[in-house]
Order: structure tokens, then sequence, then C-alpha cells
């Protein structure tokens, strides 16, 4: 059993690993070859390393790599989900950023294009995908994702949403001190950015399962065992055709969480009955379970 435990361990590692360096080098592919080219500031702590980069340069002629200045920054950001996610969390979050920083330090910077429309919608794509895998695998981007993350367990609002609020306020700014007009263009790549994020990582969306089952003791222990979420129990129901009594489960879990469903169902009652109802909406407190 501890050789298995180990075995699975060293697995995930590896995983989390490849996918760190992956998000790493798309992440530095979207700054360097279309945003920098385009004049496109990011969000999060990309953008505030952008802006900072960029007034060094103006005031006193700094050339300070924008690698550097990231990582500088993430620091703070390592603290804090030091003590409001967890420990294994920050471990994967300095190795990402370390990934991170490398890249954008050794990935030349391309100009693909001049036009900065191209370039928003480009490297938005890019990124929100990178961000997206990163996260579905359970992985810290570093910037702001502790806080982020932090900020939707505590609202229940989407990844997408809440980057695009903390982004807004850091463009602006942007705008404000260099350029309205690419100012609004970084506002349409970070708007492409967190829409993309949304499709890739789905584990903040909810759906409804309805099981009709005759072995309700059985699956309600396993659906307990296993995603740890409440459910309304409605006894004694019966087929239309064959007259039998069923029992009605009712739960809400997440779409991250559907394939544990499909394997409980597969394992404890093939024959049961299982509806999914998407685009739902909770008004009451769901709780959401830890990214790692």
């Amino acid at each position: 059993m501890l050789k298995g435990k180990q075995k699975e361990f060293w697995q995930d590692t590896v995983t989390k690993l490849t996918i760190a360096l992956i998000y790493a080098f798309l992440y530095s592919i979207a700054l360097n070859f279309f945003w920098q080219p385009g004049q496109i500031y990011a969000g999060g702590i990309t953008g505030i390393s952008q802006i900072l980069t960029t007034l060094f340069d103006r005031g006193s002629g700094a050339n300070i790599p924008i690698s550097i200045i990231y990582y500088l920054l993430n620091v703070p950001m390592f603290i804090l989900a030091w003590f409001k996610i967890n420990k294994k969390f920050v471990v994967f979050t300095v190795i990402s950023v370390t990934f991170a920083s490398f890249a954008m330090y050794i990935v030349p910077n391309i100009s693909l294009t001049n036009d900065p429309i191209i370039c928003a919608i480009f490297g938005g794509v890019i990124n929100g995908f990178s961000l997206g895998l990163a996260l579905k695998y359970g992985i810290s981007t570093g910037g702001m994702d502790a806080l982020i993350i932090t900020l939707r367990q505590h609202t229940g609002r989407s990844i997408g949403a809440i980057s695009m609020m903390i982004n807004g306020v850091i463009i602006l700014t942007a705008g404000y001190l260099f350029s309205w007009p690419y100012a609004f263009y970084s506002l349409l790549a970070i708007f492409v950015s967190g829409k993309v994020t949304d499709l890739v990582y789905v584990k903040h969306q909810k759906v409804q399962v309805m099981v009709i089952t005759q072995k309700p003791a059985e699956v309600i222990a396993a659906l307990q065992e296993d995603l740890t979420r409440g459910i309304t129990v409605i006894p004694q129901g019966y087929g239309a055709y064959d007259h039998q009594e069923q029992t009605i489960l009712i739960t809400v879990i997440t779409f991250y969480e559907m394939e544990i469903l499909n394997r409980i169902m597969k394992e404890v009652d093939q024959k049961a009955f299982v509806s999914v109802s998407q685009d739902i909406k909770i008004l009451s407190h769901f709780e959401e379970l830890n990214i790692v």
C-alpha cells in the first residue's frame, strides 16, 4: 500500500512539474511574442512588472528585466499562499514562478505582427489556456493566483471574473500613465484570457445531479466518501413502467468532479438512472474543495 501511494505521489509530482513547465513557456510566448511587441499590458503581477519596467527605463534609464521584477513581486504572494492555502500549494507556486521567470528571460522578444488587436487576442488566448491548464492540474501560476483563489473561496465567483476585476484596475493605471488606446487593447486581452481560462478550468462550474437508484445506501456511502457533498434523499418513488420501488438522490457537485461521479456509479450501481443539469445558480453556501 505504501509503495502504491509513493508511486502515485511521484506520478502526480512529475505530471505537475511537466504542466508547470508547459505553462511557463506558453505564458512567455504570449508575453514576448504578442503582448510586449504589441505594447499590450498584461494583468496581475506581470502587468505591474511591465509598468515598473517602463517607469524605471523612462526615469533612470535602468533596463531591469521583467523576469526579475516579476519574481520579486511574487514573494508576498508566496507568504499569502503559505498562510491562506497550504504548504504544498506554495511549493508548486515557487516552482511555477521560477519556471516562468526563467522562460521570460530566455524566450526572445519576437514581433510576429504590429496589429495591437491581433496581439491582444492571440496573447490572451495563449495566456488563458496556459493559466487554465495549470489550475486544472492544481498548480498555482504565481502572480495574484493566491489572492484570486482566496477571493474565489470566499465569494464563489469564477476565476476569470475575479481576474478581470483586479486586472482592470491595473490596466487603467497603465493607460493613465502611458497610453489610453493600448490600455483598451490590454483590456481586450484580459477579457479573452479570462474567458479562455474559464473554458479550460471548469472546477468552479456547478451541476445538479439526480440519481434514481435501487441501491440508495451503497450509492450514498460512496458519494459521501469520495465527494463529501450533501445529498437530499427522496424515498419511495417507483417507476411507471415496472412499478419497482426507487429512491431519488439529489446533490450538487462541480463539473470537475463529474469523472469521480461516473466512476462511483459504474462501481456501485450501473443500472441507476443519472440526470445532470448544468448552468445552475447556488443561492446558499457551497463549499469549495482544496485546489491541490
